[in-house]
């Protein structure tokens, strides 16, 4: 009984190692098969080429833009006349509205075309409110001033948002007109 257990584990090994030689061993390339080779060339008689048809020339590359002279200075300079507009919101709001998408699409224009800036979006609120509320909200309003310029075409790891509540005031005024202008998005190249 012994034996034959033993014969049977053996046979068992020797196909194991029969199948693992015969699945390891190399497999003959395929032969190719030889190309025929091309038909030889038809006598035809030589005719000269045609001549090539004029070309218009190529227009000369246009002259340097006046506006250029935003992007060759430094970023004090592109900040203090900053071609980038802010956008205002409404009391305790934080969606754009119709006159920020225009600011925002005209930022958008900019931006594009000086696509090597890095901008941060400044949240600011006007006085009133909490510290903790002001920056949530102001927080909110820059990310909708971003979410605008990414939904237009502009690359969001260019631009950087913050939140500054209402610690930064455009107008120190308490009237309501001071206060309407507190409530912005404002925009700051901070590399170029």
């Amino acid at each position: 009984m012994m034996i034959r257990r033993a014969a049977r584990v053996a046979a068992a090994v020797a196909l194991v190692l029969a199948l693992g030689v015969a699945a390891c061993a190399k497999k003959k390339p395929p032969v190719a098969r030889p190309i025929p080779p091309p038909p030889p060339p038809t006598e035809q008689p030589m005719t000269p080429p045609e001549p090539a048809a004029p070309t218009a020339e190529a227009p000369p590359p246009p002259a340097p833009v006046a506006e250029d002279a935003i992007a060759a200075g430094s970023l004090d300079e592109i900040n203090k006349n900053s071609p980038l507009k802010p956008v205002f919101f409404g009391l305790d709001a934080s969606e754009v509205d119709a006159a920020g998408q225009k600011a925002l699409e005209a930022n958008a224009d900019i931006l594009k075309r000086y696509a090597s800036w890095q901008i941060s979006i400044e949240g600011h609120c006007d006085e009133r409110g909490t510290a903790e509320y002001n920056l949530a909200l102001g927080e909110r309003r820059a990310l909708a001033a971003r979410n605008y310029l990414v939904s237009l075409g502009v690359a969001a790891d260019r631009v950087k948002t913050v939140s500054y509540g209402k610690e930064f005031p455009f107008d120190p005024g308490h009237t309501e007109s001071a206060w309407a202008k507190n409530r912005r998005a404002h925009f700051v190249v901070t590399a170029k």
